[in-house]
């Protein structure tokens, strides 16, 4: 009996944990169902954006490169560095920012070693260019306002070409020396990153792309912001004298680049010491003749617009690429700490960022580029 009561009961216990484990199983399998579509649409999402960035960069730097093609206005030394700005930013969005996108989304690298090798050095040698394409700027700049009269005649397309030259020369020598070291692995690769053993490369790199460009350009910046200050106030108004061309009545025009003073004079007619008559006021308008006034306004306030820019490029570019760069310096440095690949990420394409966001500074604070764009875009709808 007892023998006979445990095989009936075997098969309800049995059959009681087959019923539990189904039910767990079944719970796991909705669990990794819904853990699998979140992802899917992080996923898709994640690429939706980071593609629309890559093609808003390639659109505007090509647009500012077409702009300056288009206009002979802007055929300037100056404006031939930024041009040189924007190729080197469209190629980010070519070379760099698509490759990057993929590896973002899909967590794992698929392409193989050989393009491994040429992605990070198209991404370090181009980022790097990015980077001391604005010291390059800033330096013209800061020459063209210290020293105006001589380096008016050494500013020239050949001498922008140099500059151009040296910023890329020196971006290939940050981005050239992994490949030395670089390792063939006869397993698949999957994943693709500069290697941080070399502790001494990593400070080299950091330095020579960024730390050092940037004090640089902050120590530039400031000299411009104050030889800039000292200019609008040797312009001001207060200290500028004006001529007197003409006195007469009242008149409706008082001209465009001219500045009127009225004042009041007292002119006393049939006067007689003996009669005491009235005294009739007249009021006269004086025309003053400002043309060198205004125009030295006009400059001060193109002083002050350019400065402003300087500016603005600067702090945002400091905002893109300082958390990626000490990032870089502290993974390794600090072997005990614990770095997410999700922020390094983030803040790589923060860095890729400020390769959209310096065309569209540059058109917007540049009224030749703003009337020279407008062009384009009506002679691009017309022929359409």
């Amino acid at each position: 009996m007892e023998q006979s009561s445990q095989l009936k009961l075997s098969p309800g216990i049995y059959g009681e944990a087959l019923n539990i484990s189904t039910n767990d199983t079944n719970v796991n399998y909705s669990s990794k169902a819904e853990e699998k579509e979140g992802n899917l649409v992080f996923q898709t999402t994640l690429a939706v954006t980071l593609s629309l960035l890559t093609l808003a960069t390639a659109l505007a730097n090509a647009f500012v490169i077409a702009t300056i093609y288009q206009s002979r206005k802007l055929h300037t030394p100056a404006n031939f560095l930024i041009a040189s700005l924007a190729v080197t930013d469209l190629l980010v969005s070519i070379l760099v920012m698509p490759v990057s996108a993929l590896y973002t989304v899909s967590r794992t690298w698929t392409l193989g070693q050989i393009v491994c090798d040429i992605w990070l050095s198209s991404d370090i040698t181009c980022c790097t260019a990015s980077i001391l394409h604005l010291c390059v700027i800033a330096l013209d700049r800061y020459w063209a306002i210290t020293d105006a009269v001589e380096y008016a005649k050494k500013r020239t397309p050949a001498r922008a070409a140099g500059m151009i030259a040296i910023a890329w020369i020196i971006a290939i020598s940050i981005s050239v020396p992994p490949l030395f070291w670089r390792q063939v692995k006869a397993e698949e690769v999957t994943s693709c990153y500069v290697n941080t053993d070399h502790i001494f490369y990593t400070i080299y790199s950091t330095f020579g792309a960024f730390y050092i460009p940037t004090l640089l350009l902050i120590a530039l910046y400031g000299r411009i912001y104050v030889e800039a200050r000292t200019r609008i106030l040797k312009q001001s108004p207060k200290k500028t004298g004006k001529r007197l061309t003409s006195a007469h009545l009242i008149t409706n025009s008082p001209g465009s680049v001219a500045s009127t003073t009225s004042l009041n004079y007292r002119t006393q007619e049939n006067s007689s010491s003996d009669t005491g008559s009235p005294v009739n006021l007249n009021q006269v308008k004086v025309t003053v003749s400002d043309a060198l006034l205004e125009k030295k306004r006009i400059s001060a306030a193109r002083e002050r617009k350019a400065t402003k820019t300087l500016g603005i490029i600067l702090g945002v570019y400091i905002i893109c690429w300082l958390p990626f760069f000490i990032l870089t310096l502290l993974v390794p440095i600090c072997a005990t700490c614990t770095f997410y690949p999700e922020l390094f990420d983030f803040f790589t394409w923060l860095g890729y960022l400020n390769s959209l966001i310096n065309p569209i500074i540059y058109t917007m604070s540049n009224e030749d580029f703003k009337q020279a764009f407008q062009k384009l875009i009506r002679f691009r709808c017309c022929r359409s």
